[in-house]
């Protein structure tokens, strides 16, 4: 069976499982993002790429943006998040990191560094 890179059927359920069940740090970001609100570009919600799914990914900037909760910090999570760096690094995908408390209480610093990060790739 072929496996396709960018939001495979197989995982569908999943990534809609997600979208249901978001933090309050994933909503509140997917709210700045959501209908082309930083500078016209388009951003998905739990967009899978691989096996991985991503909290948010603009395709034509090939962003995906990770809110991080506290489990980030235990030595399995972290092994797992290098490894799915280096899988989406592979296929020229940058990863932008945040805590979930960066979202919450500095809502304005997180999507500077996103403009940043999106005028730094054009």
């Amino acid at each position: 069976m072929e496996m396709h890179l960018y939001n495979n059927q197989s995982f569908k359920t999943r990534r809609k499982e997600l979208r249901k069940n978001q933090t309050e740090a994933e909503k509140l970001l997917w709210s700045k993002l959501r209908n082309k609100q930083i500078d016209a570009y388009k951003f998905f919600r739990q967009y899978s790429v691989g096996s991985y799914i991503l909290d948010f990914y603009c395709p034509l900037f090939r962003i995906a943006i990770e809110i991080d909760g506290g489990y980030h910090g235990r030595e399995e999570a972290e092994i797992y998040d290098k490894e799915r760096e280096r899988f989406l690094s592979g296929n020229f995908i940058k990863t932008i990191r945040f805590k979930n408390e960066d979202v919450e209480n500095n809502i304005e610093n997180v999507l500077k560094i996103i403009k940043e990060n999106l005028i730094f790739k054009k």
